[in-house]
């Protein structure tokens, strides 16, 4: 490139590119992975916390919650340990929400500071791929709910339908009509999304108080429920099962903490996406918590097992009306969190490795086609596996890329960065060949660290790498902290140059 367009800055710290005609001839540029003009900045605090209400209210965190009741823990337990993550991953999910707000850039665009135009397709790629596992998921149990609400409505003939693969024909039709839905809104763009997030927020906690309603009046109040004792106590049974479980909260969101700025790129300050998150995350998730930690014990004392999945205890459930009305609510909550959090970033991350050949929508449609491949059934199928081998393991890798991130943005850079070579192959940015060796290693070591003892379900007994087991329930942790370290080690010795002059600050 002959030139570098200069920046504008604003009075409240965000960061314009007002001249994108040299930059949009470079192969590492498409619209949508462009900086977000100022004039497009315009999410509200209502916006962000309405994003949160709609990610957290949904059948998967409602399954996250009753999981821990079907580990044995009490509504205490249970309640402390999701608080507890929640406003743990807080931190990280702010910390990298900073640069998206300042500069206007997605995710991906975001970590080629740190991993280079190329590699930064290492982590935007390992982000994508747990989307889509978590697309697949939310798909598989979006369907198993309107697939109650069907049965309720049409009887044993769709009930009692036969089996293909495993399950019922009806259930992979309703798979395949939800899939096809959410993949239509998520072709129509990110203002579609918006839109949807919006008038279906104030919607989704419907359906979970009409089934705690109905759990709370056959189970004789909240009396039999809080007095449910807890079966691991508070001796070591507790303590052995409460690390990995605080790990596996932690990672239910590390994803988000990854990919905010996908979202804080269209905020109109950095006051707004703070307070909008702040008062989004820790709340939303406390209250779908203590849902659905009261509904799977009301539904213990009244069917003697914690059936965790919504949709399944529903089913149980003697009034059609109460089934109908309450799951036709989660099917939309779970649509709302699924294009939200599982598509928006995936699409960035696809296009991302491909700028000018996959746009933001054909990168939600291979987001679609992979969430099918994983075969989300099988994910979802039992809580050991869901928290242990699932979350556990990706939360453990993520949470290395996250400490590089935050490493390199707030310790090496202090949140300065020369946005126009984000997209030039011969700025800083380049490093060596498109890579930055010291984010691989760091991200390397702090995923090995994380993950490398891991055990039980498809791990070995013994872990994976045996002297590292005592390190995986704290995977989360270890791989954010030994990243970080690494990195500003390793980035120590380099000589850190300067981002790009910008003209003297202009009127927001």
């Amino acid at each position: 490139m002959a030139t570098i367009p200069l920046t504008t800055t604003h009075d409240d710290g965000r960061v314009d590119l007002p001249d994108h005609s040299t930059i949009e001839r470079s192969r590492f540029y498409n619209p949508e992975l462009a900086p977000v003009p100022i004039e497009r900045r315009t999410w509200t605090t209502y916006n962000y916390f309405a994003l949160w209400m709609g990610m957290a209210h949904n059948i998967p965190s409602y399954t996250l919650a009753a999981s821990l009741i079907a580990l044995g823990m009490d509504w205490v337990q249970a309640f402390v340990t999701i608080t507890l993550g929640n406003l743990i991953v807080l931190i990280p999910m702010l910390l990298n929400s900073h640069a998206g707000t300042k500069y206007g850039i997605p995710f991906p665009v975001f970590s080629r500071a740190y991993f280079g135009l190329r590699g930064a397709n290492l982590a935007a790629l390992l982000r994508a791929f747990i989307a889509c596992g978590w697309f697949g998921i939310q798909t598989w149990v979006g369907a198993e709910a309107l697939n109650v609400i069907l049965g309720k409505l049409i009887g044993d003939s769709w009930t009692g339908s036969a089996m293909v693969a495993g399950q019922h024909w009806t259930l992979w039709l309703c798979f395949a009509v939800f899939w096809v839905f959410q993949m239509l809104i998520i072709w129509r763009g990110m203002d579609a999304i918006r839109r949807f997030e919006n008038w279906t927020a104030p919607l989704v906690s419907v359906g979970f108080l009409i089934l705690l309603g109905y759990v709370l009046v056959k189970a004789g109040g909240f009396g039999p429920i809080l007095s449910a004792p807890s079966k691991l106590g508070w001796g070591p049974d507790f303590w052995k099962v409460f690390a990995p479980t605080l790990m596996a909260m932690i990672a239910f969101w590390s994803t988000l903490s990854l990919n905010m700025p996908d979202f804080t790129r269209f905020g109109g300050g950095q006051r707004q996406q703070v307070r909008g998150q702040i008062l989004g995350l820790p709340t939303t998730m406390s209250f779908i918590a203590i849902v659905a930690i009261l509904t799977t014990s009301g539904g213990q004392l009244l069917y003697g097992e914690a059936i965790w999945d919504p949709s399944q205890l529903a089913a149980r459930f003697s009034s059609p009306v109460v089934v109908v009305v309450a799951l036709f609510a989660l099917v939309f909550a779970t649509v709302s969190c699924n294009l939200a959090a599982n598509v928006v970033s995936p699409s960035y991350d696809f296009s991302n490795a491909f700028p000018k050949r996959i746009t933001f929508a054909l990168g939600g449609l291979i987001t679609g086609v992979i969430g099918i491949v994983i075969q989300p059934w099988r994910l979802i199928s039992d809580p050991n596996v869901y928290i242990f081998s699932w979350l556990g393991f990706y939360g453990g890798v993520l949470g290395a890329v996250a400490g590089v991130l935050i490493a390199g943005y707030w310790l090496r850079d202090r949140t300065e960065l020369a946005v126009a070579e984000l997209y030039d192959p011969n700025g800083r940015y380049w490093y060596s060949a498109g890579w930055n060796w010291r984010a691989i290693v760091a991200t390397g070591i702090g995923a090995v660290l994380a993950v490398g003892g891991a055990y039980n379900g498809p791990f070995p007994a013994d872990g994976l790498i045996p002297v590292l087991k005592p390190l995986y329930d704290y995977s989360w942790v270890v791989g954010l902290v030994a990243s970080l370290l690494t990195f500003v080690v390793l980035s120590r010795p380099a000589q850190r140059r300067e981002p790009v002059a910008s003209p003297e600050p202009a009127a927001a």
